[in-house]
């Protein structure tokens, strides 16, 4: 039987002198049969458009490799810096109309 860890290979990562960052606060994702479509974007405060700043693809099998490497980094920020507690997921409605109050509307 052939040992798992010598067919591993080691790939090399080339990182720019200055590699740019981009930031997002929310992500939607969306897939087909053969790929994983996430779509980072940024939102700010008090302006109505959101902007889309990259888009990823990747295999569903990439994808599920992500999403666990992910959920391990998030295990160790944890335990270095303490539980997260994210807001409660809101539902499509919530998000669109949430900050629509009564009394909002112009006309009167």
């Amino acid at each position: 039987m052939a040992d798992p860890k010598a067919t591993k290979r080691k790939v090399k990562v080339e990182l720019p002198r200055d590699p740019s960052a981009t930031y997002a606060n929310m992500v939607m994702i969306t897939h087909n049969a053969n790929e994983v479509i996430f779509d980072f974007i940024q939102v700010l405060p008090n302006d109505d458009k959101a902007r889309l700043q990259k888009r990823v693809i990747m295999t569903p099998t990439h994808s599920k490799l992500f999403l666990n490497a992910l959920q391990e980094n998030i295990q160790k920020y944890e335990a270095n810096y303490g539980a997260l507690n994210p807001p409660s997921r809101q539902t499509l409605a919530d998000q669109l109309f949430g900050a629509v109050k009564p009394g909002d509307d112009d006309d009167e």
